[in-house]
Parts: structure tokens; sequence; C-alpha cells
């Protein structure tokens, strides 16, 4: 079976790791440090925190939003229902009111038009997910922001969900680095892991800082008491959502592999872009050239999925939706909202194989069982 996903491990990360395991300190370190640094200049971003799971930084974003802005619980998060639920649950976690937006059927992201016209004085918070690794408009969205301040005199903080995109480039740009709130994931499955971890960008210094007590109590770690446990006073109650130094010295091996990993994705994508471009029966997403994917999902429109599945499972590939849209579990009923594109992008959408382990045999093979039928 060719996989869909895979686990990437460094095979140099053996010696650091059980070096850092019988150290005698595994807690947020010096590792964590180096891995922030790392991560800083990668991002084009000095306003970069790890954290134990991207999940963590969603919802540290949506706690430090809502108490800066005093926020009531009638204030608005709008946001795409297709991604995994890692997405949404936090703005319920903040008590927050989810304002579902449909999504755009020529890329899997957000639709703009909708998100436009369902801005109202409640909109404090603008979601985005960058599908698969392919950049939101930013541009787009930041005009859409402006706008607010001139309707309603007050600009949405924007939320870049960047679970998919390590890697991805907007304008040029790397995703990460466009002043706003973007938690990247660590986990498992993901372009680069520290077994589970996140990253957190902010706007501002202020925020940054912020942040970083937070992650950890709201306890000053950086302070030069001698006892910083008993010593330190907390203004603002914090989480335990800080990164190890196991996870970041496994993240950090695993990241100096990121543009070897990036490489095949993308080779691989542009391979399926041109091999599966004029198939009847599929309907490929867009691929503008300033929007450069990371490819952590190759997902294309497919007719009669149900028949493509069971014969990809007879060819031994594995492929799926991967996410369920979120607007469907009973503990969101109270948000449902009319979304006909979504009706219609989930009974078609399917993920086939993308990442670094495929190879070029691999996918070759792919694309000739697409191309005999399903």
């Amino acid at each position: 079976m060719i996989p869909l996903f895979k686990v990437y491990m460094s095979s140099h990360v053996d010696k650091p790791l059980l070096e850092i395991l019988h150290s005698g300190y595994i807690g947020q370190g010096k590792e964590v440090e180096k891995f922030e640094d790392a991560l800083k200049i990668y991002l084009d971003n000095d306003f970069v925190i790890t954290l134990n799971n991207g999940t963590a930084g969603l919802h540290l974003a949506l706690h430090m939003i809502k108490n800066q802005l005093k926020l009531s619980n009638d204030s608005e998060v709008l946001t795409t229902p297709l991604t995994c639920t890692a997405t949404n649950w936090p703005i319920l976690a903040n008590n927050l009111r989810i304002k579902w937006v449909d999504v755009d059927p020529n890329n899997l992201n957000i639709d703009m038009i909708d998100l436009e016209r369902k801005i109202t004085t409640n909109t404090k918070v603008i979601m985005v997910v960058h599908w698969g690794g392919y950049p939101v408009d930013l541009n787009r969205l930041k005009y859409i922001q402006e706008k607010t301040f001139n309707q309603f005199g007050f600009k949405p903080f924007i939320i870049e969900d960047c679970a998919h995109a390590l890697g991805a480039r907007y304008a040029g740009k790397m995703i990460g680095s466009f002043g706003n709130f973007c938690s990247f994931s660590l986990q498992a499955i993901k372009h680069v892991t520290a077994v589970d971890g996140g990253i957190l960008t902010l706007p501002n210094e202020n925020l940054y800082r912020k942040a970083k007590l937070l992650r950890w109590y709201g306890i000053d770690r950086e302070s030069n008491r001698k006892d910083f446990r008993c010593e330190t006073n907390i203004s603002e109650y914090g989480f335990k959502f800080h990164m190890n130094d196991v996870n970041a010295i496994i993240g950090m091996y695993n990241f100096n592999h990121i543009d070897e990993i990036l490489k095949i994705h993308k080779s691989n994508a542009e391979y399926y872009n041109n091999q599966l471009n004029k198939i009847s029966g599929i309907r490929l997403l867009e691929n503008y050239p300033g929007a450069e994917s990371s490819y952590w999902l190759y997902t294309m429109m497919i007719e009669r999925r149900d028949d493509f599945m069971k014969w990809m499972k007879e060819c031994k590939i594995m492929v799926s939706r991967v996410h369920e849209r979120n607007d469907i579990h009973s503990c969101v009923k109270e948000f449902r909202a009319h979304l006909p594109a979504l009706d219609e992008i989930v009974k078609n959408m399917i993920c086939i194989p993308v990442g670094w382990w495929v190879t070029e045999e691999n996918r070759e093979y792919i694309v000739d069982c697409i191309k005999r039928g399903w």
C-alpha cells in the first residue's frame, strides 16, 4: 500500500536525543531556544514561539484577542468548516461564536466573496486555513480587513491556521511573515514533526512577550531572580502550552531537512499537475504562480468518488478526503448555515499520496492507475 501519510524522522537525531534524555533536563530549555531561533530566520519573523501542539497556538491566539478586546460571548469568528476540528474547537473553548463561511471550489480555501458579505459589527476575528498548503489570498484578506475598519470602525484580527503550510509562500513571502497570528503544526505526519508540537507567530512584540508568559502559566521564565517559581508575580494566568527540549531536538533535526522534504512534495505535485490535467472525470485545483503551495495534500475533484476510492484500494494506493466538514457535528448545530459550494465539494474531493515517501516509480504507478479508469 502506498500510504497517504508517513512520519519523517531524521537519521541523525538518535544520538542528540539520547543525550537530552539523559541530561537531567528535559523541560523547556536551551534546545527550545535554538529551535525558535532557527524558525525565526526561516519564517522571516522575530515574533515566533514554540508550543506543545498547533491547536494550543489557535487557542492561545483567541484567548489573547478575547482578553485584549474584552470580547463578549456574542462576538463572532468567521471561519471555514473544511478543516480539521482542531481549527474550530478553540473558538468554542473561548466561548466565542462560530459563523461559517463557504469554501472556494477553485482552491478549497475560504471563499472571499462569502466572507466579505458575512462581516458584521460582531465580527472580531477571521480564521483562515491554507488548505493542503495552498496559500489564502492574503492581499484580498487585508483589503477586507481594511474595508471592515472603514465600515464599522474596527479591524478584525486575522488568524492563519498554517497546519498544512510550513514552507508555503504567497507573493514571494513566507507564510507566517504577514503580521497575523499564525499557528503551524509539528504533529506526527506534517512536513516537519517534533512528535507533537506547534509554532505560533505573533503580530507584534507586545503580543509576543505576552504569549511567552501565557504558554507557561503566566510565569516569567526570563527573570534574573534566584527562584523564579516562587518570586515572580503572575499578573495574568496562563496555560501549560510550552514545548520541551525533547520535542525541540527532534523538531530541529527534522527541520534541517525541510528544503529537501518540500522539494519532493512539490516535484510530485508538479508531476500530477502535468499528467492529470486532461483526464475526463478529474478537475484539478487552481495553481497560481503567486501562491506557492507546500503541498502537504494533493487534492482534486473526482467524479464517482466512491468508485474511485474502491479502485485505488484495489491498486493498493491510499486515498482519503482527510477532513470531514466541521459544521455537521452536533456540538455546533446552533451555528448551521447554508453553504452550497461546500455541499458540492464534499461529494467529489479526494487526496492522493504526494509526500516525500512517494518515489518517481510510485507516482508513475499512481497516475497509470488513475488513467486506466475507475
